[in-house]
């Protein structure tokens, strides 16, 4: 399950781990002007985890998802 919200400085997506087994946090994905925060609440330390894309990386992760094993450079026009 996920949900879609849009806030006056960006986009909030939170995806929910549902299944009857070992189910992780929600992961909440926000996208800004220039770049895109993933960040997920570890309970062994207490502490939400965030890592920080830039557009640029975030455009390349969207092009892996769907490419064979291999090294691979996006062209400008991509």
């Amino acid at each position: 399950m996920f949900s879609v919200e849009h806030d006056f400085d960006g986009t909030v997506v939170t995806l929910v781990d549902e299944g009857a087994r070992h189910l992780q946090e929600d992961v909440t994905i926000t996208s800004f002007e220039d770049c895109v925060t993933v960040e997920q609440y570890d309970p062994r330390n207490d502490n939400v985890q965030r890592i920080t894309l830039s557009l640029s990386q975030m455009r390349d992760l969207a092009a892996a998802l769907s490419m064979p094993e291999g090294v691979y450079r996006r062209s400008d026009d991509s």
